[in-house]
């Protein structure tokens, strides 16, 4: 399977000034297959220590010499290690946080050797052992589930990802076209980015192992939370696990959660959700200016899934029903839009930035408005539009761009694209012009392009 952080990897290989590498990302996004994947295409020796299964490799580490560290770890693995051809890789190193401290040294004695870390759940113990982090010595990556772009190269179809990159405002994209990438995303609705629910759906084309791989994902979830959630319930997280899905493209409300639980509990386990990536904050903000999460409002957060393919199970969507949806109905469905658009947003961010998403409401409560997503084009506020449906009203849209006085929108529907000048008045006669980018969700990869 191809994915597109293999190229960052390749550039992180050959640069200069190339530090420890720490992966980032929710547990079964791939993490671990990527490291190997990337050993195995630049033909570099994969120095593999898995801390979980591995614990006794632990003290293969207690020297703060790596040439130590080095040699000890040949000799309890019987091989040779030539740091200028291997990669070492530590995986599952949240089960040995003190192992971060390390890094340091390598990236200081050892510069030739590459280190990558990684773990499940690896959010919760940078939060726990902020003190063992070697600032400045290392880097971060930031992996997210596959991409539709990354969907579709799993299929081998290579030729519409090229017109997808390919695209530009001077032509038009077939109505026989359009109609089959729409088809296929709304496979990857139901099927998601989870490496291992994509790889089913390639090989078997079967709806109740697809089905059935998204609830063993949860389930491990729910395992992993027994063993580092500390003194909160695991129910508890099932609870608020199990909300997200419903308030999806809504305020996410406490109160809906569990009336029995208190405020406090629910917002510390969201929180932890948050931390292991399982789920994303979208984040209110004025959006006067940029950087967006200068001006956050805190009394407005939505939350969603870290995977669309996980919240349609949530939300009762099934492949094996995917022939009786009306599109529009599906879409629809649950607020299911705007984790799509949430989702894809997060992903088309650089691998070293950690994605943040925005949002725009009105505070003033005699005119209620709210735009669904709102992003930094280079130094511009862009708002983004979430319609389902090939219609609909755009008043809360209006509203923004008069107030904020900007010039470039876009919407996000199932239309092909489309240039449009506005020029509408508002209930009080003001005159509201914009151009308006209206875009199919399959080329939301493609939006700073489309926006450039």
């Amino acid at each position: 399977m191809k994915r597109t952080a293999l190229r960052y990897l390749q550039e992180w290989l050959i640069d200069d000034k190339r530090l420890p590498l720490v992966l980032r990302g929710a547990c079964q996004v791939g993490k671990t297959w990527l490291v190997e994947h990337f050993a195995q295409v630049t033909g570099k020796q994969l120095i593999e220590v898995n801390i979980e299964r591995q614990p006794k490799l632990i003290a293969s580490f207690r020297s703060n010499d790596p040439k130590k560290i080095i040699t000890s770890l040949a000799n309890n693995l019987e091989i040779s290690i030539d740091p200028k051809n291997a990669i070492l890789f530590i995986d599952e190193i949240q089960a040995a946080p003190d192992l971060f401290a390390k890094l340091r040294w390598f990236a200081e004695d050892m510069p030739e050797l590459p280190v990558i870390a990684a773990g499940s759940l690896l959010e919760f113990i940078l939060g726990k052992y902020p003190m063992s982090m070697p600032v400045g010595r290392i880097t971060y990556m930031f992996l997210e589930p596959r991409s539709f772009e990354e969907f579709l190269l799993a299929q081998g179809r290579v030729a519409l990802v090229s017109q997808i990159k390919n695209f530009n405002w001077n032509e038009e994209i077939s109505e026989m076209k359009h109609e089959k990438l729409t088809k296929l995303f709304i496979e990857y609705i139901i099927v998601g980015g989870m490496p291992a629910a994509v790889q089913s759906w390639i090989d078997k084309k079967s709806p109740p192992d697809v089905s059935r791989i998204h609830t063993s994902i949860l389930q491990t979830y729910r395992d992993y939370f027994k063993k580092y959630s500390g003194h909160l319930p695991t129910e508890y997280f099932n609870e608020v696990l199990t909300a997200v899905p419903s308030s999806l493209g809504k305020k996410f409300v406490y109160s809906q959660v569990n009336r029995t639980i208190s405020h406090t509990i629910i917002k510390e386990v969201l929180e932890l959700l948050i931390e292991a990536r399982l789920s994303h904050k979208v984040q209110a903000t004025a959006s006067n200016g940029i950087p967006l999460g200068a001006e956050k409002l805190p009394l407005y957060t939505k939350i969603i899934l870290l995977d669309v393919g996980l919240s349609s199970a949530d939300l009762g969507l099934s492949l094996a029903d995917l022939q009786s949806f009306d599109e529009l109905d599906l879409i629809n469905k649950g607020g299911i839009a705007e984790q799509i658009v949430g989702k894809f947003l997060r992903a088309i961010e650089p691998f070293y930035k950690k994605p943040e998403l925005y949002y725009w409401v009105s505070t003033d409560k005699y005119a209620s408005a709210e735009v669904d997503y709102v992003i930094q084009h280079g130094t511009k506020v862009i708002p983004i539009e979430v319609k389902a449906g090939t219609a609909g009203s755009l008043k809360s849209l209006h509203r923004f761009m008069f107030l904020k006085e900007l010039s470039l929108a876009v919407r996000i529907n199932l239309t092909p694209t489309q240039l449009s000048e506005v020029n509408v008045k508002d209930a009080f006669g003001n005159t509201i012009q914009y151009q308006l980018r209206s875009i199919p969700f399959y080329l939301i990869g493609e939006l700073h392009r489309l926006l450039g």
